[in-house]
């Protein structure tokens, strides 16, 4: 059961401001650069993520949701590059037109919102079993930097925080009392 946005207006006024603000294109550039390094950084602690996508090389992934389009490019190694804008798409997966708060709330919930696929069937299983099974351990980071036990002490207050934002949002979340996995 979908639930409506308890601000039926925000939605409306960020589809107003998304309308008529774009970032400037070297701006989106550097986003998209940023989201790549993080990307290949959790990809080059998954092996077998790398040798999936070592398969797919030469092949273009193309996302897109509401305004934002990015297009990446498979390496040889098993990464990801941001592809020429001219490069045409073996692959897109096309987020739903769902609202901000309608995809925030998926997210927090654990749920993926609803995708759109047209393409490589091949290149869609692959990039599929990233989806499933390749998880970022921000805490095992975290404690290269600062150590293990303030690492995993952050990483209870985040999952502490996860839990409470997902009961505000009307998602599962653990009882009060219980313990989060």
């Amino acid at each position: 059961m979908a639930t409506q946005s308890p601000f039926p207006f925000l939605d409306d006024l960020v589809s107003r401001i998304a309308g008529g603000l774009k970032p400037p294109a070297w701006m989106l550039e550097e986003i998209q650069r940023r989201l790549l390094l993080l990307a290949n950084h959790v990809l080059m602690q998954e092996p077998e993520a790398q040798s999936r996508l070592a398969r797919q090389a030469g092949g273009t992934v193309e996302a897109r949701w509401r305004l934002f389009e990015m297009r990446l490019r498979i390496t040889p190694a098993g990464l990801l590059d941001l592809a020429p804008a001219d490069a045409q798409p073996d692959l897109t997966l096309s987020l739903s037109d769902v609202s901000p708060w309608q995809f925030a709330q998926a997210a927090l919930g654990g749920a993926r919102p609803p995708v759109h696929i047209a393409g490589d069937v091949q290149l869609a299983a692959d990039i599929n079993w990233l989806v499933e099974h390749v998880r970022w351990d921000a805490e095992e980071d975290l404690a290269r930097i600062i150590g293990d036990a303030p690492a995993h002490a952050m990483g209870e207050t985040m999952r502490r925080m996860m839990q409470a934002l997902r009961r505000f949002a009307g998602g599962s979340g653990d009882g009060p009392g219980q313990a989060g996995a």
